[in-house]
């Protein structure tokens, strides 16, 4: 008999197969990405939360929060796109010990050259091995997931950002 809060064996079976999947999708991603685009997943990430941003800009915790990376993997990958003229850095106006990201032209030109790729990867790995039923069924479980986690994921990054200023940029310029 299951305890309460614990897994039921179908409710194990069912993790077990989709958080192996999940990880191989991952994986499949991370490499195809990066041999095809050159280019790691967490980067492709952090270029098209900017560029789907107004004026392709967010505040570094804004950024942090549509990518879901911890503060320390935001610089980190922010480091580096901003290293490769991918991203520029700059203070915030109404705080300047805040910072600002913006996907650069180049970083724009990167996103939509390796754009292909990520869509072949995510069409070859997931779409393609379901019908059209799963795709909306998937759909339907994912956001029945995202809304029951939303507002726990919402205190964890706001936990984790707990030094940024009230205006929400973080006091170093960075995340991490």
């Amino acid at each position: 008999m299951d305890q309460p809060g614990q897994l039921s064996a179908g409710e194990r079976e069912a993790w077990d197969g989709f958080s192996a999947a999940i990880t191989m999708l991952t994986e499949h991603l991370e490499r195809r990405l990066q041999q095809d685009a050159g280019m790691p997943h967490a980067h492709y990430a952090v270029l098209a939360a900017l560029a789907d941003a107004p004026e392709r800009t967010l505040r570094m915790h804004e950024l942090a929060c549509a990518v879901r990376f911890s503060r320390s993997r935001l610089s980190h990958a922010i480091g580096r796109l901003e290293a490769a003229g991918l991203v520029r850095r700059t203070p915030c106006p109404s705080d300047k010990r805040g910072a600002l990201a913006t996907l650069t032209p180049v970083g724009a030109d990167a996103l939509l050259a390796a754009t292909p790729a990520r869509d072949a990867a995510v069409k070859h790995a997931l779409f393609d091995a379901l019908s059209a039923e799963q795709v909306d069924r998937l759909g339907e479980i994912s956001d029945a997931v995202m809304g029951a986690l939303s507002e726990s994921c919402d205190v964890v990054h706001s936990g984790d950002m707990s030094d940024r200023e009230s205006d929400g940029c973080a006091p170093d310029g960075q995340l991490g």
